[in-house]
């Protein structure tokens, strides 16, 4: 579905096949409409009435809670490692040194490898336990898979071109392997923010005994979103100014709804018992690597620039303010795919 149906919905509209197929996507060929004032308020609307009701309760019950001192551990020593050359790439990211220049395009992953092992040891410290020690076999599958994980959002956004690489020029080869390498970084970098921030205890008690909220007949709900995103994604090349938001989210509502559909526990199943933990700590961790994202990619010499339909305004670096939306659905994708690497890993490993 999410790989057919987009390139099914332009053949049938009659568009050119080749500028989807372009490697690397250079071509510009979606007109995006211009800003809107009321499209901007009706997203804003919709993302408050969303989110608001979550963080309001969430801040109420955190503060409430009383925390008794626990363990503290050490800060590793691999942690200064990555705050060094953490802080070493972000001055070269920013700067044109000139005997620099031959590797001035090549400074984003050396960044987030680094913030990967500032994130763990922040985890190590708070708990005593991170992923990368403790789970280092998943760790290490996390980046191959976090490649193909982000490659899949590159074929999307071939429909809509909401985001498009400038700075430098590749061939073929040289776009794939650099690319490949700078998206391996994702997961890991989500999914250790994200057990960072459910180590806390203030955070884990707090989001994690909400009131219950149950969908009714969830297999004919699960059965409408995917007919509904089916439909949606068939026309997301058709009408991308419309349609550009399912990038984001049409990923979960697939998943999710083949989950209910086949009766096994989804990234929403927590909710029905009032456990918001995993979806509000998945959220708020992509939005925090977000922010670390575009601030870096700001000034850096390799680096992706927005064309959002009806809302590109109000931008903090380079994302439209309501972008930063997007993030929160992407957090919950991201927990989605570590979720199902930890049960092929426990359905594959030995007795």
């Amino acid at each position: 579905m999410l790989l057919g149906l987009p390139m099914l919905g332009v053949v049938l509209a009659g568009y050119p096949i080749p500028r989807y197929l372009e490697f690397p996507p250079e071509t510009r060929y979606v007109c995006h409409a211009p800003f809107s004032w009321v499209a901007f308020i009706a997203y804003t609307l919709f993302i408050l009435a969303v989110v608001l009701p979550l963080i309001v309760t969430s801040m109420v019950r955190i503060r409430q809670i009383k925390i008794r001192p626990s363990a503290t551990y050490t800060f590793p020593w691999w942690g200064w490692m990555g705050i060094i050359t953490g802080a070493v790439s972000w001055i070269l990211a920013w700067t044109r040194f000139p005997c620099f220049a031959p590797y001035q395009p090549h400074t984003f992953t050396p960044l987030w490898f680094s913030f990967i092992l500032v994130i763990n040891a922040l985890c190590h410290k708070r708990t005593g336990h991170c992923m990368m020690i403790d789970r280092t076999r998943f760790f290490l599958l996390l980046f191959p898979l976090s490649a193909a994980f982000w490659w899949f959002f590159e074929y999307l956004n071939r429909f809509v071109q909401n985001w498009i690489y400038t700075g430098v020029h590749y061939s073929s080869w040289e776009y794939f392997c650099y690319a490949t390498l700078s998206f391996s970084t994702v997961l890991p970098t989500v999914l250790g923010t994200r057990e960072w921030m459910a180590g806390a205890s203030r955070i884990r008690q707090g989001v994690g005994n909400f009131r219950p909220l149950r969908f009714p007949y969830p297999k004919m709900l699960a059965g409408a979103a995917l007919l509904m995103s089916g439909a949606s994604l068939a026309g997301i090349g058709v009408w991308p100014n419309y349609l550009f938001p399912l990038l984001w989210v049409s990923p979960l509502i697939v998943i999710v709804s083949l989950q209910t559909l086949t009766e096994e526990c989804t990234v929403l199943s927590g909710i029905a018992n009032g456990d918001w933990h995993l979806i509000i700590t998945s959220a708020a961790a992509a939005l925090f690597c977000g922010g670390f994202w575009e601030m870096w990619n700001y000034y850096s010499l390799a680096r992706w620039e927005y064309s959002v339909p009806f809302v590109h305004g109000f931008q903090i670096f380079e994302m439209p303010l309501l972008g930063y939306a997007g993030y929160l659905s992407f957090g919950l994708e991201c927990a989605v795919i570590g979720d199902l690497l930890e049960r092929w890993m426990k359905f594959y490993s030995p007795i």
